[in-house]
């Protein structure tokens, strides 16, 4: 067995409920080391509640989880350094430049060469030019690279991310999930809870949905597809989507060109 099979994140019969309320009626999954994880599921379906249990914020009614071997009730000051989590919106300080708040993030965690790590992290998520401008001079897309980039420090093994592109622009969402991709590359495992399909099936290797308090799916894209029987194939023109369209004519996508743009210029 090699080191990329062993689990990373394990929950075996997750329970969890509030008075009446039966938020988890037994959870299972497992996690593979450098595994993009994608959980699907409704409002309310209890995903975030999965991530506070694992992050050892809640403690299961039932069950037991593992972070990187380590249980997250009897273990819970190894999970904690074990792991990152980034929520719904950037933990940023906007007064800051993006560099004081890497460095800032580094001096707590009383690490040597803040600004050495500040400056490394800046060129990774490619935001080296904007290194000393205040942060709330930031796009929304910046903004959360710089919120993930801060969560990466001290190398953490795992990392949560809760909708991490809530409102965000569809280029600016590229742009995360750009990060993402380079993260679970270098072996950072990633669980990752979104209600944009089209993010789970561009990112995870492995999408569960969470339904009434159960995974009723799990597994790859693939695998999840063949649940369901073909669909009667018609010979259509293929007529581009929104987001191709919305790339073009700011001349970020693939094929964008002066005539796609200038066709939309309402201007002339």
């Amino acid at each position: 067995m090699t080191a990329s099979d062993v689990a990373t994140l394990r929950a075996d019969g997750l329970e969890k409920s509030y008075d009446d309320l039966h938020v988890l009626r037994g959870v299972n999954f497992n996690i593979k080391r450098g595994n993009i994880f994608a959980l699907l599921g409704s409002n309310g379906a209890g995903k975030t509640t999965v991530i506070k249990i694992l992050a050892t914020l809640l403690k299961p009614d039932a069950g037991t989880a593992t972070v990187a071997g380590f249980d997250v009730v009897a273990q819970a000051a190894k999970v904690r350094e074990s792991i990152s989590l980034t929520g719904q919106f950037a933990a940023v300080d906007e007064i800051l430049t993006g560099r004081e708040n890497l460095v800032l993030m580094a001096r707590l965690r009383r690490l040597k060469d803040a600004s050495q790590i500040a400056t490394d992290l800046l060129a990774q998520f490619e935001l080296a030019d904007a290194a000393d401008r205040r942060v709330g001079t930031y796009s929304g897309g910046m903004r959360r690279r710089l919120d993930i980039a801060m969560s990466l420090i001290g190398n953490p093994p795992v990392i949560f991310l809760d909708e991490p592109t809530t409102g965000l622009d569809p280029q600016a969402r590229l742009e995360v999930w750009k990060c993402i991709r380079g993260l679970a590359g270098e072996g950072t495992t990633v669980l990752l809870t979104t209600q944009y399909l089209d993010e789970a099936e561009q990112l995870a290797d492995q999408i569960a949905i969470l339904h009434d308090g159960r995974i009723i799916a799990n597994g790859t894209l693939a695998e999840l597809k063949r649940l369901l029987p073909p669909a009667k194939i018609e010979y259509v023109e293929k007529q581009p989507s929104l987001e191709e369209v919305f790339l073009a004519v700011i001349g970020a996508g693939r094929g964008a060109s002066p005539d796609a743009r200038s066709s939309f210029d309402t201007t002339q």
